[in-house]
């Protein structure tokens, strides 16, 4: 669509506009990310308008626009850009278009019923790029121009997606055009434009940024002339650039009112526009609009409140007239230049909607809100289309609108809207509800910010469970709630002692078993604890913490075998169930680790990742799924696919936040696996970036963190401060009797650290190392401590203790462990063939500082002969 007038002084922004679409269009198709900024009325809507008209040939555009009045509905902005779109398509077509990604996102868009377990928001966002990445990929002949308007008045959901939308647009042939009133945006802390995704690692392809300036008195000069005419003269057009600032809607919004008073446009009549041009706004704006009648304003009034897409008999209902009225009023407000179009309304310009929007009294506004949700609600369009009126009513004991709260933040879960529902949770608590339902709906209110608000949800539940009103089965549910937020927000302490005062409350029955398998969960992930030992000994499901202690292996195993039905998960305890959550299954997992059994963690651990993926629980879930896989192949050896892995990990973590548990035990296995590929330099930038080090979280970093950082500081030659930490390390984990020495390898490492200052206490550590290994059998432990007291053997012992190191390697999993062994068993013997086949072992394993190591090695034999 054309403008509606010529743009002045705009030509920077629509040279930046041709040259992305440009690209857009080129050979290589070039997405990018085009963004304008300036305050209201300065032209931002009519120059989209332009860059629409200019793409119009080439591209396939689709447009949407932000509304003051709907921020609250979720995923507003993303119906509007792809509704259309995906309207075209019959509905086989598009769930093929979906793909696995249908469940998930298709109900965001208003396309489906949802069905399955609560989507996680960022699985959502996925679904929405894989969609618009598909589409984008059909219409290559014609590349897709995404254009939005108004988005500092956009839904969160929406600018949420398309943060992490504009963040990948390198990769995409899509150009992505926005414009939004900068003071706005910053206000509602919602600069999305692709700043802090560039941080973490986006490819958002070119970005340009243009701020729209107010024009000059030469170019408001143009303006006025080309309404009224070239007799208007200079006095005359300075006063108009004086009483408008330059803002052009203002400057036309005058010349119109000029216009309609037949005002002479001369210097005697400048004195008159300051009068006229209050009345394009503000106070002069609601006063034009009262003489248009009563009606007519109570139909503005009534458009307002619905905000945009106002459709005529939704406005002729909300203010009370006939059909036939309201075609009256639409028809005396299109002439005053306030709305446009016919069904649906648009007003002329966001000023003039705000303005209409903030003159309706307070208690009409209410009560206008109020009729519009009993309007909607009985049009059919469910609860959660009511739900922004309904925020807008003021408390008064109403049961029903408590009900109907409750009821339209059940949906917006449904959808992947977490926010939205705490919207109507919280205001239903304003009403208020009953005192019996209060803690109920604190309950629920709870389960909508876990995934969101980990505190605003202990806060909720806590007081959920401090009132009468849960039932027993609620309040096993809650406090299995709590006690995950609080260990998400690194008070696992405070999550035992709820689970533990709980359950000693509660009856018999699996209520109690399921508080006691959680409170023996969360104790076992604290990195201390008053009483691991005699924990350990009076609990059954005991295998993890086994797993910790060393104790024996097979054992352990049986143990692992025992939670599992068929090597899965049993029913109710899978990887996306409520009741139980994903952590039983990942302790299972990481115990199958330690244990030697890669194979079975391999397999739990890829039924996470697909089991999350097809929930849309790609947020922290997924990336907790690809940090346990990435655990798994650096126990195998496997570096670089670990490394991808962990990389993975982090990359989905930091969309989600900072500072997460999970950011912890990725960044702890990627040091740790980039340190065996003999990449010092770059664990340092991974430790350094997400702040690896003391002081350390209350739960249990996955592998020991300060054993990792000990090995780090080696790794850099900063021996004194890697003995400090081992030490710390030791002392922290022997009295809790943690003795697995690849869970926690401090001992091996605090004695090569001390072999040539303190070699016995060195040898001694290696020894009682090597009784600790003994105890839990795995040929990993084994091998790691066999290779660790050969540094303290004479020569012939040291070779014969590295060949049953190699022996014990040689029967487990992990190769790069095994490669170790055997260049120290090469260099020990001196042996050039067996120093070849463990470079080649390492380089197998994505090892290049140990191949290094073991060229270096054989250059020094055949120099030696």
């Amino acid at each position: 669509m054309k403008p509606s007038r010529p743009l002045y002084e705009r030509e920077p922004e629509l040279a930046a506009a041709a040259e992305a679409v440009d690209a857009l269009c080129g050979a290589q198709a070039v997405g990018g990310l085009l963004v304008f900024s300036g305050e209201a009325g300065l032209g931002k809507t009519a120059l989209l308008a332009e860059i629409q008209a200019m793409a119009a040939d080439r591209c396939t555009v689709w447009s949407a626009r932000g509304g003051e009045t709907v921020t609250s509905v979720p995923f507003h902005v993303v119906r509007q850009l792809l509704q259309p779109a995906l309207d075209r398509f019959p509905p086989d077509e598009t769930r093929a278009l979906f793909g696995d990604w249908y469940e998930t996102t298709a109900p965001a868009l208003g396309l489906a019923e949802p069905s399955g377990p609560q989507p996680d928001p960022q699985g959502v966002r996925d679904g929405l790029d894989f969609v618009v990445g598909r589409l984008a990929s059909r219409l290559s002949h014609r590349p897709l121009l995404l254009i939005v308007d108004d988005a500092h008045w956009a839904d969160g959901e929406s600018l949420a997606w398309l943060a992490s939308f504009t963040a990948r647009l390198g990769e995409l042939p899509v150009l992505v055009v926005q414009a939004h009133r900068p003071q706005e945006l910053a206000e509602r802390d919602a600069n999305y434009i692709a700043d802090r995704e560039a941080e973490r690692g986006g490819s958002q392809g070119t970005v340009t940024r243009v701020a729209l300036r107010a024009l000059t008195p030469d170019a408001t000069a143009v303006l006025v002339r080309a309404g009224l005419g070239e007799h208007a003269d200079d006095p005359f057009c300075r006063e108009v650039w004086a009483v408008t600032g330059g803002n052009p809607y203002e400057a036309v919004e005058l010349v119109a009112k000029v216009q309609d008073r037949e005002l002479p446009p001369v210097e005697e009549s400048a004195g008159e526009l300051r009068e006229l041009g209050a009345s394009a706004r503000g106070s002069g704006l609601v006063a034009r609009l009262e003489r248009l009648g009563t009606n007519a304003n109570r139909f503005a009034w009534a458009a307002a409140v619905l905000g945009t897409d106002i459709s005529q008999e939704l406005a002729a209902t909300l203010a009370g007239m006939s059909s036939a009225e309201a075609a009256d009023c639409t028809a005396r407000l299109r002439d005053a230049r306030i709305v446009s179009g016919f069904d649906p309304l648009e007003f002329v310009h966001p000023l003039i909607a705000s303005a209409v929007y903030r003159s309706i009294p307070p208690a009409t506004r209410t009560a206008m809100h109020g009729r519009a949700a009993w309007a909607i609600t009985r049009a059919g369009l469910g609860a959660a289309a009511a739900s922004r009126h309904l925020l807008e009513v003021h408390p008064d004991d109403d049961q029903e609108l408590v009900a109907q709260l409750r009821e339209a933040a059940g949906q917006h879960l449904a959808v992947g809207a977490p926010e939205a529902a705490r919207r109507c949770l919280e205001r239903a608590l304003e009403e208020p509800p009953r005192p019996k339902d209060r803690a109920v709906l604190l309950y629920e209110l709870g389960c909508a910010t876990l995934l969101s608000s980990p505190p605003r949800t202990v806060q909720h539940l806590r007081a959920a469970l401090d009132m009468p009103g849960l039932d027993d089965g609620l309040r096993v549910d809650a406090t299995f709630r709590l006690a995950a937020a609080l260990a998400h927000n690194n008070q696992l302490k405070d999550a035992a002692l709820s689970l533990a005062a709980e359950a000693a409350r509660t009856g018999p029955g699996p209520g109690l078993m399921r508080l006691q398998a959680a409170h023996f969960m969360w104790e076992g992930m604290q990195a201390a604890e008053d009483d691991g030992p005699a924990r350990s000994r009076r609990l059954t499901l005991r295998a993890f913490d086994a797993m910790l202690r060393g104790e024996n292996a097979q054992l352990i195993v049986d143990l692992c075998e025992r939670a599992l039905v068929d090597g899965s998960p049993a029913r109710g305890l899978g990887w996306t169930d409520s009741e139980w959550g994903f952590e039983l299954p990942t302790m299972v997992g990481i115990t199958y680790t330690f244990v030697d059994q890669l194979d079975r963690a391999e397999s739990l651990f890829g039924e996470a990742v697909r089991a999350f993926e097809i929930s849309g629980w790609s947020g922290a879930h997924l990336a907790f799924a690809h940090t346990l896989l990435g655990m798994v192949h650096r126990r195998r050896g496997r570096l670089a696919e670990a490394e991808g892995f962990l990389r993975e990990g982090l990359r989905l973590a930091d969309r989600v936040g900072s500072g997460l548990p999970v950011h912890w035990d990725a960044a702890c296995l990627l040091i740790d696996t980039l340190l065996a590929r003999g990449r010092t330099d770059e664990a340092r930038k991974i430790a350094d970036r997400y702040a690896f080090g003391p002081p350390y979280p209350s739960a249990m970093v996955l592998p020991d963190g300060p054993c990792v950082r000990g090995r780090l500081l080696l790794a850099e030659g900063r021996k004194e401060e890697a003995i400090a930490e081992l030490e710390a390390a030791g002392a922290a984990l022997e009295p809790r009797e943690r003795f697995n020495g690849i869970w926690a390898p401090w001992a091996g490492d605090l004695a090569r650290a001390l072999a040539e200052d303190d070699p016995a206490r060195a040898a001694h550590l290696a020894a009682r190392n090597r009784v600790h290994a003994e105890r839990f059998g795995t040929p990993t432990a084994l091998g790691e401590a066999l290779r660790c007291v050969a540094l303290f053997a004479p020569p012939e012992r040291s070779a014969q203790l590295l060949a049953e190191a190699v022996g014990h390697l040689e029967k487990s999993s992990s190769a790069y462990e095994h490669a170790l062994a055997r260049v120290d068993y090469g260099i020990a013997i001196g042996s050039h063939r067996e120093l070849a086949r463990a470079q080649k072992q390492a380089m197998a394993c994505g090892a290049e500082g140990l191949a290094a190591r073991a060229q270096q090695a054989r250059a020094s034999i055949r120099s030696s002969e």
